[in-house]
């Protein structure tokens, strides 16, 4: 099953401390990009696999790990908050 990604939402607020469905994240595969929330999440697995909506580029991968969410976000080439002004 396929979810979008606010279905990670409070996980990754959990790991930054704020919201960031709203972060875009660039895909290096095909260059789309668009909010995290937008992202196809596959949560079955031993971690958390995000993959772009338009090529299915992995993006990024969330693993528990000794009590600690680690972010492999290697497939990302820009991943951040928008400011506005």
């Amino acid at each position: 099953m396929v979810l979008d990604g606010s279905a990670i939402g409070g996980l990754l607020q959990e790991i930054s401390g704020t919201d960031m469905t709203g972060a875009e994240a660039t895909c290096p595969t095909c260059g789309a990009a668009g909010p995290v929330a937008e992202t196809a999440v596959h949560l079955r697995g031993p971690g958390t696999v995000v993959r772009c909506r338009i090529c299915s580029g992995l993006l990024m991968v969330i693993s528990p790990i000794r009590g600690m969410n680690c972010i492999d976000a290697g497939g990302l080439t820009a991943f951040g908050l928008r400011q506005d002004g």
